[in-house]
């Protein structure tokens, strides 16, 4: 088993550039070759245990396996993070809002604010709804150290790979089984709300890729067709309830239903509802801030 092997093998599954791209992630996860060393043909030098281990990666990935699951990792923000059918794997528009929640503080918070978590003093409260891996609420943790991060996921074993997430990275994250669905809000809790909550309509499933839908946790991905705002109904009734005089919530949204987010949000009572864009250009988050009369 060598790069061209595996590339030829994963053509069957992959267009000809993506199966370049997960060869080359293969090579390099598992037997440290860069692109250079596969040029020059190390590739094809590699010992019988290392050739051994290249084929049974290759078999779960020639049945449709993520090579995320297969490799036991993902990459989230420029740190690598351990996945399993557990949990999703983290999505680059997940890490697009992360970096704008990031900037958004940064902008927002008055000077006072922003010095204190300079220096260590801010009692920023964070909440994670639908953590999964625990990506989200490990890179704020870490962007913010004196915030006080929680993440939310109603599955316990999502909720072990997110600690060992937090545990990998040192980050302070405190960890919760809990459903936003029945979860009972405690006024001024929170400073800001995050998810990425369940919001694909079951209907989408066919139009989807077998490696998405057949490993993947179906319980993080779909909600009913006849109601797909499920989610972003309880957690707007959650957070207008729970956070703080302008605390912020950010959602990732489908794109189809940004503006029906949006709309859902300001009749529930959120002064400001604003739709941002991913880097396709597609209505992809929503940000909206409690404001009180």
């Amino acid at each position: 088993m060598n790069y061209r092997t595996l590339w030829q093998q994963l053509t069957l599954l992959y267009d000809a550039r993506e199966a370049q791209a997960v060869a080359r992630l293969v090579l390099d996860t598992v037997c440290h070759l860069s692109f250079a060393d596969i040029c020059a043909g190390k590739d094809t030098q590699l010992p019988a245990e290392e050739q051994a281990r290249l084929a049974k990666i290759a078999q779960r990935l020639s049945l449709g396996e993520p090579v995320q699951y297969v490799l036991g990792e993902a990459w989230f923000c420029g740190r690598r993070f351990s996945v399993n059918s557990d949990v999703l794997i983290p999505r680059p528009e997940t890490e697009e809002m992360c970096r704008l929640i990031v900037a958004d503080r940064s902008v927002n918070s008055n000077a006072e604010v922003h010095e204190s978590e300079q220096h260590g003093s801010s009692g920023c409260r964070v909440l994670d709804i639908g953590t999964g891996s625990g990506c989200l609420a490990v890179t704020l943790a870490l962007a913010w150290p004196a915030a006080v991060v929680e993440g939310w996921d109603i599955s316990g074993a999502a909720l072990s790979v997110a600690a060992a997430n937090a545990a990998l990275h040192r980050a302070d994250v405190l960890w919760r089984q809990a459903d936003i669905l029945t979860a009972e809000p405690v006024a001024e809790t929170w400073d800001m709300i995050v998810s990425n909550p369940p919001y694909i309509p079951a209907r989408e499933c066919r139009e989807m890729e077998r490696r998405v839908t057949d490993y993947e946790p179906s319980v993080a991905l779909f909600v009913p067709d006849d109601d797909p705002l499920r989610f972003y109904r309880a957690i707007g009734s959650y957070a207008l309830a729970s956070l703080v005089p302008d605390g912020v919530v950010w959602l990732e949204t489908h794109y189809r239903h940004a503006d029906a987010v949006q709309k859902l949000l300001l009749r529930q009572g959120f002064g400001r509802v604003s739709v941002l864009c991913d880097a396709f250009g597609k209505q992809r988050f929503v940000r909206a801030q409690r404001q009180d009369i």
